[in-house]
């Protein structure tokens, strides 16, 4: 990762640019890491945990279906009715519904953090705040996805139905047996359309050549579809999953502000109690300053003092005087008085001399 990228990696909104206040560490994927299966362990939790009532989520499904109705946007009818007669499709589609979720946003992650670091922090600030949205939706209305509803209206879970082609068994897209370690009440909304949006905005954002921009569009648009022909969502749960990304959007800025403000008033707490942080200040410069200068890292190992030269002129490692190596090359008999060539001991009392002597010639 470019360091100029790194330093100043989301410093601001998605556009990567730099918000006032707010400090530019740089990202190490040994903090990101953990921090990105913090959230999704908590989101992951979070949906075990707001199950609510079946009563009441089927209440708040078919709520949803005679809005749809209502407004003429009942699509999800004709496609399961197409996923379901055409294997060949529906196949296909439970696959996408159950691997690219977790596979895509993870590898968009990844490039981001690796070839556009200077807009990552934010895009990944915009994907964890969208999520945690999400886990608030499902908490506060669960809702029943078509697939579960009596099969007087008209659904069929294609999951179930073509089970013997993958993993998962028919509850959900969860594995055969862990079918009751998913919130099979959590459709609304359908972060399955929300996450593959950001993956569109990024790929179309940050990408490159017309398979990235094509993909951008696509990824999305198939997921929609998808999550739709399996009767896992309800197309108000995907209109619910795009506002759920442009709220968390308008976030970004705000939320980076506050953990801008955060990290600067209980950083330097929590660096002190660090193990090796510890020490006064001093020292810690003292440290950097000799692993950044190697020239002062030798002279304090060898015990004599960097030369300090004011006009400009700078002396090179092991010389005491500007371009003593120089002087030293010349011939003996046009030295300068009191400068003796490198390498030659001085007797006592030379250096205030060679000292006068490089000045003069300088």
């Amino acid at each position: 990762m470019p360091q100029t990228e790194a330093q100043g990696a989301g410093n601001g909104g998605i556009s990567g640019h730099r918000a006032r206040g707010v400090p530019g560490p740089r990202l190490r994927w040994w903090t990101e890491l953990p921090l990105i299966l913090l959230v999704y362990g908590a989101y992951s939790a979070g949906r075990l945990l707001a199950r609510g009532d079946v009563t009441t989520a089927v209440d708040h499904g078919l709520s949803i279906l005679r809005v749809e109705k209502t407004l003429n946007l009942n699509l999800e009818h004709p496609l399961n009715r197409l996923f379901t007669a055409h294997a060949s499709l529906g196949v296909p589609a439970d696959f996408w519904y159950a691997s690219l979720h977790y596979l895509v946003t993870p590898l968009i992650l990844i490039w981001m953090f690796r070839s556009r670091a200077a807009h990552y922090a934010a895009a990944r600030t915009w994907l964890m705040v969208s999520t945690l949205i999400g886990l608030i939706g499902f908490s506060l209305m669960p809702t029943c996805p078509p697939r579960l509803l009596a099969s007087g209206h008209g659904f069929v879970d294609t999951m179930a139905q073509y089970s013997d082609w993958g993993w998962w068994g028919g509850q959900a897209s969860a594995p055969r047996g862990m079918g009751s370690m998913t919130n099979q009440y959590a459709a609304m909304p359908s972060l399955h359309v929300g996450w593959s949006l950001w993956c569109g905005v990024m790929l179309w954002r940050y990408g490159r050549g017309p398979v990235a921009k094509t993909a951008a569009v696509a990824y999305p648009l198939l997921t929609t579809i998808v999550v739709m022909g399996t009767a896992n969502h309800y197309f108000l749960d995907a209109v619910a999953g795009v506002a759920v990304m442009l709220v968390g959007l308008l976030l970004v800025k705000p939320v980076r502000r506050l953990a801008g403000r955060v990290t600067a008033r209980f950083g330097p707490v929590v660096a002190a109690a660090l193990p090796g942080r510890s020490g006064s200040g001093g020292d810690a410069a003292s440290a950097e300053g000799t692993d950044a200068h190697p020239a002062r890292a030798m002279n304090a190992t060898s015990g004599t003092h960097a030369s300090v030269v004011s006009g400009g002129c700078q002396t090179s490692t092991g010389e005491r005087i500007p371009h003593q190596r120089k002087l030293g090359a010349e011939s003996g008999s046009r030295a300068p008085s009191g400068v003796r060539p490198a390498g030659r001991p001085a007797d006592s009392g030379d250096g205030a001399a060679a000292t006068a002597g490089g000045a003069a010639r300088t």
